[in-house]
């Protein structure tokens, strides 16, 4: 059984910091990409940053310069930290790996709160 467990969300006023974690367990196989989605109110799902197993990383626009994505391979643990945070922020924020165990399989983090006061 794989679990996804993800920690660090919370409140914080804006140009604030947080750092999200999601750290996988169980037979999760080989991972390849991993990253981080966010939802917020009334809105679709969206993609914030992934990164390859090589390393290489992506953002969403409105995070470029304000978000770093970074992972460890030996713990299966992502990461997110996020500098100067705004309200437009506020949303849950879901992990995402992608890992191969004979075939390639998605999996998901249960959500963190992220709420960003102005």
């Amino acid at each position: 059984q794989v679990q996804l467990v993800e920690s660090g969300g919370g409140l914080v006023q804006a140009g604030g910091s947080l750092r999200l974690s999601c750290a996988a367990s169980g037979s999760i196989g080989s991972i390849n990409a991993m990253g981080w989605y966010r939802q917020a109110p009334g809105k679709q799902r969206e993609l914030v940053a992934t990164i390859t197993s090589g390393g290489s990383s992506n953002y969403v626009d409105s995070v470029k310069g304000r978000f770093t994505i970074s992972r460890d391979n030996a713990k299966n643990t992502v990461y997110l930290q996020m500098n100067s945070l705004k309200p437009e922020d506020t949303a849950v924020y879901y992990c995402w790996i992608n890992a191969r165990r004979g075939y390639s399989t998605n999996y998901w983090g249960q959500g963190t709160q992220v709420t960003v006061s102005s």
